[in-house]
């Protein structure tokens, strides 16, 4: 059975788990939402996606 979700949504989890966790505060999510944003608009951000997409897809392959 394959489950597929979406990157976003999935981090998005991560990072709400460790704000009510007390493992992450506030400010120092907002700053790395920020930070995301930011980098996405820059000239590095293709580069990004396609490593993401590579890992991605390396994980996907695997037979469990």
């Amino acid at each position: 059975m394959a489950l597929s979700i979406s990157l976003a949504v999935l981090l998005a989890v991560i990072v709400f788990v460790l704000l009510r966790g007390g493992h992450l505060k506030v400010w120092p999510a907002i700053a790395a939402i920020l930070f995301g944003f930011f980098l996405a608009s820059t000239e590095v951000a293709p580069t990004i996606t396609k490593a993401v997409q590579s890992a991605t897809g390396a994980i996907s392959a695997i037979d469990f």
